[in-house]
């Protein structure tokens, strides 16, 4: 199912597909604020290593299907196919955005 996503957030899953953690990092703010099973990651410098964490101990792909807002977060629902245990699993990414940047984004089941 196509849905259209705020361009900053389609550019995020494009980059994402690609596994370029640069293409990905262009995406955040610089104090940017990401969490994700149970951790936070703040800033650039953090959330470059938890996206090349993940990305080398997993390959997956994401597909988003709904997205809503919910006050200032704009909540993407995505199935996640790949090799982590769970798969496959429907994620919400909570995004809040910021000057057409992520500026926080929560995954969660």
């Amino acid at each position: 199912m196509d849905i259209e996503l705020p361009e900053i957030i389609s550019r995020y899953f494009a980059a994402d597909a690609e596994q370029g953690s640069d293409a990905v990092m262009r995406c955040f703010a610089q104090d940017a604020v990401v969490r994700d099973e149970g951790k936070t990651y703040t800033g650039i410098d953090e959330i470059r290593e938890w996206k090349e964490g993940a990305a080398s101990t997993y390959s997956y792909t994401v597909e988003p299907f709904a997205i809503v807002g919910e006050g200032d977060r704009i909540i993407v629902t995505s199935h996640l196919v790949g090799t982590f245990p769970g798969s496959p699993v429907d994620l919400r990414y909570r995004f809040v955005l910021s000057e057409d940047m992520i500026a926080a984004l929560e995954i969660v089941p």
